[in-house]
């Protein structure tokens, strides 16, 4: 049957409102939020109405950053939360549906840096651990989000991954292996939940001013050389990354699944 232009709903659409918070009355999941681009993220929803929850290993920086973000009029709950325990995981979002009534987004940000060396001269531990962090985590922090989220009427899930999960980059193979998986992954998740109305996306953020790159920017001459690997000759700010992940998890990307935006200044093109 031929479709006429009027018979579709998406041609006949709603006058254009404007929401001034973009996130408000939503419950979202912020992993590896004690620092850097986590932490970001969890100041930039809490300003757009979101009831956060923080999680991370450092639970001293958590409470500290709820205590913040609550003295500022914000709903938020700290949760201990290692992404490499399956268990920790589990009961870090039912400790959300707990308090909040249900799990309606993720930002899964939690992640470690690679060991900085050529394949064959790395260990074997410190690889497995990289991917354990960067991609087990994740998968198991989606594993567990999804039937919340889903349980909420559908929702939206982004997935940190990295420029180096769009290009490779030298030294880093334990790295770039994780985040490329990242990236598969939230494919082929975007696509098995996308019926469920989750919307699963990822990010690949470039060099960014956090601790994971404290040591590369630690002199002159290494800011430099990272700007550098920009064509905006600039180095991201975590809250750069927070904007995109808030575009994906907002309504703004309702017809955005499957996705990687590259936040990178031009590094990958």
């Amino acid at each position: 049957m031929t479709e006429t232009l009027t018979s579709h709903p998406n041609h006949n659409p709603a006058p254009i409102t404007v929401q001034a918070r973009r996130l408000e009355d939503k419950v979202i999941l912020v992993t590896g939020a004690s620092s850097g681009i986590g932490e970001a993220a969890a100041r930039r929803f809490a300003a757009e109405g979101a009831a956060v929850v923080v999680g991370a290993r450092r639970v001293n920086r958590l409470n500290d950053l709820v205590a913040e973000l609550s003295e500022a009029g914000s709903d938020a709950l700290a949760v201990p939360l290692d992404v490499t325990d399956e268990e920790s995981v589990q009961r870090a979002i039912a400790q959300a549906v707990d308090r909040f009534g249900r799990l309606n987004g993720a930002f899964n940000s939690a992640g470690i840096f690679g060991t900085g060396q050529f394949l064959t001269d790395s260990d074997s531990a410190s690889y497995r651990e990289v991917l354990d962090v960067n991609l087990t985590g994740t998968y198991y922090s989606m594993k567990h989000e999804i039937p919340a989220i889903v349980a909420a009427g559908g929702g939206s899930i982004v997935n940190n991954s990295s420029v180096g999960g769009l290009i490779g980059l030298p030294g880093l193979s334990d790295y770039v292996a994780a985040k490329w998986g990242v990236i598969g992954m939230t494919k082929s998740a975007a696509l098995e939940y996308a019926p469920a109305n989750v919307r699963i996306n990822a990010i690949a953020p470039g060099t960014t001013r956090t601790e994971m790159s404290a040591g590369q920017l630690s002199t002159a001459e290494g800011v430099a050389a990272a700007a550098s690997m920009s064509p905006m000759n600039h180095i991201a700010l975590p809250d750069d990354i927070a904007r995109v992940a808030l575009f994906l998890l907002s309504e703004e990307s309702r017809w955005t699944t499957g996705t990687t935006i590259a936040a990178d200044g031009g590094h990958h093109v």
